[in-house]
Order: structure tokens, then C-alpha cells, then sequence
């Protein structure tokens, strides 16, 4: 019998977090240090530990890269520019057009490694035609706070963007390239990542503009001009990406297996619930909890405790004006609709250490957890409602708060049933 069930819980997302680590799973991705010219590009919440393991491999390198402020890395060559996630700013704009002139003027015998992961959608900023910082940034904030799925959100960044959907690789050719990828995608579908600046896309102005309608997000003058103008964003058969290898070496499903293989090994049956889960939050938990307590009705007491492991990227659709992210929403929906069903433990964390806007991974539940927070004048359902539940996790004490992982594989989720 597991004696801390909520520190088996975070045992798993560790393990989940380590096995995404670039600098343990990146050198297997790199082919030889080419002869002639080699630069390296890239953005994303991993993007310096990326360069750091790239350097670790190759030694010194030209290049530059784009991470989260706080995620930066010691590289030999490398220059690290850190910038604002998940709202752009204007260091992530200046970094970008600098990272474009690297590129600028590179021959076919040259080489380009990009290091693409999570985040770079607001790391790696070019705004289309006439739009402005400001607009762009509303517009994200819109979109972060519609609850609109990751797939949707991207589709209107790529088409607000002079280097997503595959243009800042057309800006490197005729150079080969070798994009490598973490992939913090549902489905990790290469296009999707970082909205997909290495890959091209078969999505059209006409579907920016639909989602944009569908999930209430407000236009600017210049974003309906732009849009209307037409985007730079090249159909995956474009000659200019003809010389482009796009590789995902990290993703969720490697994350959830490492972790699965850590529960067996302490005698805990695995039940994956799958890698690509997507979905509103609080909706999502309230059917996990009902799955976690029919699991739990069929035990007989001494049964070997099953956990119930899932990933992928839940949205949450923001009302109220508290501090929150999917993760920790998800916990709070899943201890309100357990409601202190015992034998029951739950973890959701961000695998890059920041949930929704926050510096904090995400949290843990047990059986007392709605008994605590009555004891310090909490009402769970109030917090839910004004999307605060990283307000009411820190005054429970049940916040997970990692620091910078240095890695993106997505959201991660542990339930853990046994019975007494």
C-alpha cells in the first residue's frame, strides 16, 4: 500500500517532465555537425534547454533563440533572448526580426537547425501588414481567454504572422533545414506547434475569420486589413519548404508511458486514458471524477490501486477575474465533484511549470482537500465560478510549483484510486 499518495503522484509527473528533458532526449535527434555553415534558430518555452543540449552534442554554434522570461539557459554560441509568454512584447518582436536577418541570405549549402517547441506562438512575433503590438496582443488575450482549443487559436496566429505556417523557413531557403520539435500538441501535429513556423498549412484567411466569429474575438481595423490583404502562410507543397525536416523527439505520449512504467513498478495498475485529451476544463474533471469513483466502487478492499493517467491540452473559458489555468481549474472541478470521496488523489500540472499565466505548475487533491479549504474560509464552488483556483490551491496548500521545467509536453494528469 502506497504509505503518500499525493507524493507517488508527484513522482509521476517528475518522471514525466524528465523524460521530456531536451538534454536527455535531444542528441538522439541531431545528425552530424554539418561541414559548412550551420545556424540555429528557435523559439519556445524549451527552446534554451534545447540549444543547451544542441551545444552539448555539437559544441559552439551561431544562432539565436526566443524563450519565456525565466527559461533561459548558459549556451557557448548560442544567444539566448528571453521574452513575454503567453501575451507577446516587444523584446519578442525585436528578437524575431533579428532572428530573420540571420537567416536572410543563407545558400543551399548551408544549414538550419530550428528548435521549435511550446510558447513559440507568442515568442516568435511578426505582426502582418499594418497590426500593432498592442492589437496583436489583445487578440492573443482574446483567444487565451475564449476557450477555444490550441488547433483554433493557431490558426489565427499563423494568419496574423510574417513568420508562422511555415514562413520562417520560407525566409531561410534556399538553405536545408532540420526543424526539431517538442510537441505540446494534441495529436502532436507538426503544423500545430509553436503554430507550425517550419510547416506549411492548408488553412485559409476565410477559417482565421471564422474562428474568430465563432469564439467572439473582436477585430481591429488593421487584423480585418491584413486578413483581407491575404497572409504569407505556404501550403505544405510550397518549393520553399521542400528542403524542410520537421522531427518531434519529445511528446506527451513518451511522458505518460514513463510515468505508467514508474506506477507498475511500485505495483499500481495504469489505465492511460489517452494523450490528446482537449476540452473545457471543469467539464473534463467532472467526468474523470465520475470514472475515478466508478473505479473505485468496483475495488474490494486490498485490491492493487489503479491510476488513471491522461495529457493533452485543456482550454478553460475565462468569467471571472480570478488567477487560474486549465490545470489547477481541473483540480478544483475534480474535488468539488468528488466531493471527499476517500481513497481518491489527483495531480494536474502544466509539464512546463506554468499554468494558464501563472508561475505554478498546477496542483494536488486528496480526500480532505474541501475540508481544508473550509477551515480557512473558502467556498470551492466560489472560486471555480471566478476562475480563481490558483488563489484558493495556494491558501489550501496544495500548489505544485516546480519552477521552469525547461520542457513543453503538455498538460499531465494523475488520479490515483484505491480502496481502504
Amino acid at each position: 500500500m502506497l504509505a503518500q499518495p499525493t507524493d507517488f503522484l508527484r513522482s509521476l509527473f517528475d518522471r514525466a517532465v524528465e523524460v521530456a528533458d531536451p538534454m536527455k532526449s535531444l542528441a538522439g535527434a541531431l545528425p552530424e555537425k554539418p561541414q559548412g555553415r550551420a545556424v540555429v534558430i528557435g523559439a519556445g518555452k524549451a527552446s534554451a534547454r534545447m540549444a543547451e543540449a544542441l551545444e552539448a552534442t555539437w559544441g559552439p554554434c551561431e544562432g539565436l533563440v526566443i524563450t519565456r522570461y525565466g527559461y533561459g539557459r548558459p549556451c557557448q554560441g548560442i544567444e539566448i533572448v528571453e521574452a513575454a509568454h503567453p501575451v507577446p512584447d516587444e523584446a519578442g518582436v525585436l528578437a524575431t526580426r533579428r532572428m530573420l536577418d540571420l537567416v536572410a541570405g543563407l545558400g543551399a549549402d548551408d544549414t538550419v537547425i530550428a528548435l521549435i517547441s511550446g510558447g513559440a506562438s507568442s515568442l516568435l512575433i511578426s505582426p502582418a501588414g499594418d497590426i500593432t503590438l498592442a492589437e496583436k496582443q489583445a487578440v492573443n488575450s482574446s483567444l487565451l481567454a475564449s476557450g477555444a482549443p490550441i488547433s483554433q487559436m493557431n490558426v489565427v496566429r499563423k494568419h496574423l504572422s510574417r513568420v508562422k505556417g511555415g514562413q520562417l523557413a520560407a525566409a531561410a531557403y534556399p538553405a536545408r533545414m532540420l526543424a526539431l520539435l517538442i510537441s505540446d500538441i494534441p495529436g502532436d501535429d507538426p503544423a500545430m506547434i509553436g503554430s507550425g513556423p517550419t510547416v506549411g498549412d492548408n488553412s485559409t484567411v476565410q477559417d482565421a475569420l471564422d474562428v474568430m466569429s465563432k469564439w467572439n474575438i473582436e477585430t481591429p481595423a488593421s487584423v480585418a486589413a491584413a486578413l483581407e490583404a491575404g497572409s504569407g502562410v505556404l501550403p505544405p507543397d510550397d518549393d520553399m519548404l521542400s528542403r524542410v525536416s520537421n522531427v518531434i523527439f519529445a511528446a506527451p505520449s513518451q511522458s505518460l508511458d514513463a510515468a505508467a512504467e514508474v506506477a507498475r513498478a511500485e505495483g499500481v495498475q495504469v489505465e492511460i486514458l489517452g494523450d490528446a485529451l482537449e476540452g473545457e476544463a471543469r467539464d473534463v474533471a467532472i467526468a474523470h471524477a465520475e470514472l475515478a469513483k466508478q473505479r473505485l466502487g468496483e475495488m474490494a478492499e486490498g485490491d492493487v490501486p489503479l491510476v488513471l493517467l491522461s495529457g493533452g491540452e485543456l482550454t478553460v473559458t475565462r468569467t471571472g477575474n480570478g488567477v487560474g489555468g486549465p490545470n489547477a481549474e481541473y483540480a478544483l472541478a475534480l474535488a468539488i465533484a468528488l466531493e471527499g470521496a476517500l481513497g481518491i488523489y489527483a495531480i494536474a500540472c502544466d509539464t512546463d511549470g506554468v499554468d494558464g499565466a501563472a508561475e505554478v505548475a498546477g496542483a494536488v487533491i486528496d480526500p480532505d482537500t474541501l475540508n481544508k479549504a473550509k477551515d480557512v474560509g473558502l467556498e470551492p464552488e466560489t472560486a471555480l465560478v471566478s476562475n480563481d483556483a490558483h488563489t484558493f490551491f495556494e491558501k489550501v496548500g496544495s500548489q505544485v510549483v516546480p519552477g521552469p521545467t525547461l520542457t513543453n509536453v503538455n498538460d499531465f494528469r494523475a488520479i490515483l484510486v484505491r480502496k481502504y
